[in-house]
């Protein structure tokens, strides 16, 4: 006959079957092994990112000069000392330079008014439900639309100069940066927004102390997309329309040599622009990531 159900549950007594214990035995351990193992000097210098990335330019360097020899077509594809000659050149006569500076005034007056507008954009969007309304219908018209395409409305509008540059980098730059500091703030965890509401925080101060700290990270990402879209921009309007009085820009200075088929200046012009980008992108924008968010631990370096 089987046992009653009730007469199995441990509340009436009956002890669960208990494990039976063991030790186990360890080998002997003569020695210590050795745990920590000396780095050669090929693997130091293989961790450190500037040797890795200034390799790799040497070894595009090495290719560009070796293709350029082999096809002996300077007016199509001048070698790399021909460019660093004509880059030289340029910088000496300081032409390029002129024009380099010409180039980020304009930028940095468009990439300025641009943040501005994203930021009125963006708080009027966390303050009130028809901001939100308005930014949401304005980004999906604007964002997708090219910088390019408006620029012959621009020189319609504004004429041939700095007012049509202007206006088709703040076009560029606005959308970019207001699209990221939104979705950042919609990012923000519920006790960080409840916290600042306990404390009475309301309005700008609510945007300024709570918001953009904690949405700071999206907010570096819209800056840094909006710095790319900007520059670009700028280097396409300056080929189409950027000479005014004579003072146009690094695009313009590229369209002036190609018309006089100086193609080694052509491509020290592009280098130009690679290298400002390079240096916008490593020193201003890495330092100020290494500032605040990975500061912060919000980010970790890359």
């Amino acid at each position: 006959m089987a046992e009653p159900l009730s007469s199995q549950t441990p509340a009436l007594g009956r002890v669960p079957p208990i494990r039976p214990e063991f030790e186990r035995d360890l080998p002997a351990v003569e020695e210590p092994g050795e745990i920590v193992h000396p780095l050669s000097l090929f693997e130091r210098l293989a961790n450190v990112d500037g040797v890795r990335r200034g390799l790799i330019l040497i070894a595009l360097m090495a290719l560009w000069q070796a293709y350029a020899v082999m096809l002996g077509n300077p007016l199509m594809f001048p070698t790399l000392t021909d460019t660093l000659a004509a880059l030289v050149e340029g910088v000496r006569e300081g032409t390029l330079l002129l024009r380099i500076l010409s180039s980020l005034h304009v930028l940095l007056i468009g990439y300025a008014i641009g943040i501005a507008l994203a930021a009125v954009l963006t708080s009027l969007a966390v303050s009130f439900r028809l901001g939100a309304d308005l930014l949401a219908t304005l980004t999906a018209m604007f964002n997708p639309l090219p910088a390019i395409a408006l620029l012959p409305l621009a020189l319609l509008w504004f004429g041939l100069g700095t007012a049509s540059l202007v206006f088709v980098i703040v076009h560029s730059v606005t959308w970019a940066v207001a699209l990221n500091t939104q979705t950042g703030f919609h990012s923000v965890p519920d006790t960080q927004r409840l916290a600042g509401q306990n404390y009475g925080l309301k309005g700008l101060r609510y945007v300024g102390l709570i918001l953009i700290p904690a949405a700071f990270p999206s907010i570096l990402a819209g800056l840094k997309i909006g710095w790319a879209f900007a520059w670009r921009t700028l280097i396409a309007a300056e080929l189409v329309f950027g000479a005014s009085s004579r003072s146009g820009g690094l695009g313009w200075y590229l369209f002036e040599k190609r018309n006089q088929l100086e193609t080694p200046a052509v491509f020290a012009g592009l280098t130009c622009v690679i290298i400002i980008g390079l240096v916008v992108e490593g020193l201003v924008f890495r330092t100020l990531e290494a500032r605040t968010v990975q500061r912060w631990g919000m980010s970790r370096a890359g």
